[in-house]
């Protein structure tokens, strides 16, 4: 088995819908331009209220995004 060496990316992703879809949204997003990645770490949420009611979520990421050994 090798080491392994990831690069760390932080993004936003946004939904109306919930946390989980905003979480959803911003890894699928982020997977149509980056190869292989691995794992992701939630670091912050919040969220925006309009007129008393929740109208949106903001869910901070950190995603894993493993190096392979190719060159060149």
């Amino acid at each position: 088995m090798s080491d392994n060496v990831y690069k760390i990316i932080e993004l936003t992703g946004e939904s109306t819908q919930s946390v989980e879809h905003a979480v959803t949204t911003a890894v699928e997003r982020a997977a149509r331009t980056l190869d292989h990645i691995r794992w992701f770490e939630v670091i912050e949420t919040r969220g925006s209220v309009q007129d008393g009611k929740v109208a949106s979520w903001q869910v901070t990421l950190k995603l894993g995004v493993h190096l392979d050994d190719r060159k060149g």
